[in-house]
């Protein structure tokens, strides 16, 4: 039996009053690929940010790395985001700091406190994402594309059961998307669990995966085919 990762039942997502999105019912098992594709202001985001706790679930079941996102409450979020790695169009970078500092940073506030394990692991993310010579450039010293592998180095560190990919590519050039996605499929290939948020049509069509969209407040999954 393959390990579900992601369970939702009759979930339906608000921010604040508005209703977004209503009747989801769909599941993710480990080691899938899953696109969520839709316009700006479909739902992509907040359908996200429900999986990583920033949404409460108000209605429906929920169930995301053994957490019931229904009865979470906030002092269980930290826990829930441990294993999680999430990964945002805006890279959110530290720009005070560079690669190594960012990356340690994260280590420290989630409990590490060996400093040699911890140079030991920022390596060892760093080299998946063939970043591993640029652990003392700064954020400001890296293009678009570089600076997107180390947010999803950073989303390596804590070896998330899923990792949510909220629009990746969004503020990347189409040859850096491409080079950011060949990443993300290796990652996927090691045998973790992504969902990624995306309105770039052209990218799923290169990188086919399974795909559901959301519009007109539902979703459902749609066929996409290679070219």
């Amino acid at each position: 039996m393959p390990e579900t990762i992601v369970k939702l039942q009759d979930v339906a997502i608000f921010q604040e009053d508005n209703l977004i999105l209503s009747n989801i019912t769909m599941k993710v098992e480990k080691g899938e690929f899953v696109y969520i594709i839709g316009k700006t202001g479909s739902g992509k985001s907040s359908f996200m940010k429900t999986l990583y706790g920033d949404l409460p679930l108000r209605d429906g079941e929920g169930h995301v790395v053994d957490f019931d996102l229904g009865k979470m409450v906030e002092d269980d979020i930290p826990f829930l985001r441990r294993k999680l790695g999430i990964v945002f169009q805006d890279f959110k970078l530290l720009p005070d700091r560079n690669v190594n500092n960012n990356l340690k940073f994260v280590l420290k506030a989630t409990g590490w406190t060996d400093d040699s394990k911890m140079a030991e692991k920022i390596e060892e993310v760093l080299d998946k994402v063939d970043m591993k010579t640029k652990g003392f450039k700064f954020p400001h010293e890296l293009s678009g594309g570089e600076q997107q592998r180390i947010a999803i180095a950073r989303a390596l560190l804590n070896d998330p059961e899923l990792i949510l990919a909220d629009e990746p590519t969004g503020n990347l050039d189409p040859q850096t998307s491409v080079e950011v996605m060949k990443v993300l499929q290796e990652i996927n290939k090691s045998g973790r669990t992504i969902i990624m948020a995306t309105h770039d049509y052209a990218l799923i069509l290169k990188f086919p995966q399974k795909t559901i969209k959301c519009d007109n407040s539902k979703m459902f999954e749609v066929v996409q085919r290679a070219v």
